[in-house]
């Protein structure tokens, strides 16, 4: 299996249709997608049709454990979704107690690397679709993956966002045996506005050994695919934001192939 996260800490800069749409894009190739949401307001939870205010089981339930995750408890956390080869694990607003809970508690860090062990001959790909702040949960999603999607929205407060998640990155980075390679996407792209257009090249500038050089534009399909429940590509295939989606995954694709430094 390979973990991907998806991650920053400034919101709505489009993680959890980054994540949907790569997970749908490695189903439709004929990967095992298991799609992780970690984020208490449930968004991707909420995308496949499920109420996070009302789920019985959720990822929560693997933090309830002291550290430890019982053998298949993740399996059976697993809900199906509008396309047979992505499996959810889904959120609860209960997710959002944890920081509450965690302090004096050893060993939460790695809940989600302990649960995707135990799924890892059953999957091709994990996907974490991670919360807008430093947290248990964020630190659980960078300590389970192997590679790393920072969506950026192409606006000038986003930038500093994206310093923050680097800064955070290089602190987690401390802990880790191996760096966590990343790549910066430049999400919500409007080529008709300066905002996007001027930030864009600011990205570039700041980041261009770490930045993916293409980007997701504006395109209302994708929202489309949201309210219908169903992967960006199940719904429109052939959409500007597929189509950039497409570059995008072959681009991760060659950038995992690629040895990192220890």
């Amino acid at each position: 299996m390979r973990v991907w996260a998806v991650a920053n800490q400034k919101g709505g800069v489009g993680k959890t249709t980054s994540s949907i749409a790569l997970a749908g894009l490695l189903a439709e190739a004929g990967k095992r997608v298991v799609v992780v949401d970690l984020d208490p307001h449930g968004s991707m939870t909420s995308y496949f049709g499920y109420d996070p205010d009302r789920l019985e089981h959720s990822s929560y339930d693997l933090f309830l454990h002291n550290g430890s995750v019982p053998p298949g408890l993740p399996s059976q956390l697993l809900l199906s979704t509008s396309h047979e080869h992505i499996s959810l694990l889904p959120s609860s607003t209960a997710l959002a107690t944890l920081e509450r809970q965690s302090p004096g508690k050893s060993g939460l860090g790695l809940v989600i690397a302990k649960s995707l062990a135990q799924l890892w001959q059953d999957f091709d790909y994990a996907v974490i679709d991670s919360p807008p702040l430093l947290g248990v949960l964020m630190v659980n999603a960078l300590a389970a993956s192997q590679q790393l999607v920072i969506p950026v929205q192409t606006e000038h407060l986003a930038v500093k966002g994206l310093e923050r998640m680097v800064n955070t990155l290089a602190m987690i980075n401390r802990s880790r045996k191996q760096a966590l390679p990343f790549s910066i996407v430049p999400t919500l792209y409007d080529r008709r506005t300066q905002a996007s257009i001027g930030t864009l090249r600011v990205l570039r500038d700041m980041y261009p050994e770490e930045i993916w050089q293409g980007h997701i534009p504006v395109d209302t399909r994708l929202r489309d695919a949201s309210r219908a429940g169903m992967t960006p590509s199940q719904f429109d295939s052939k959409s500007r934001g597929v189509l950039a989606y497409r570059a995008l995954l072959k681009h991760l694709l060659a950038a995992q192939l690629v040895p990192q430094e220890a």
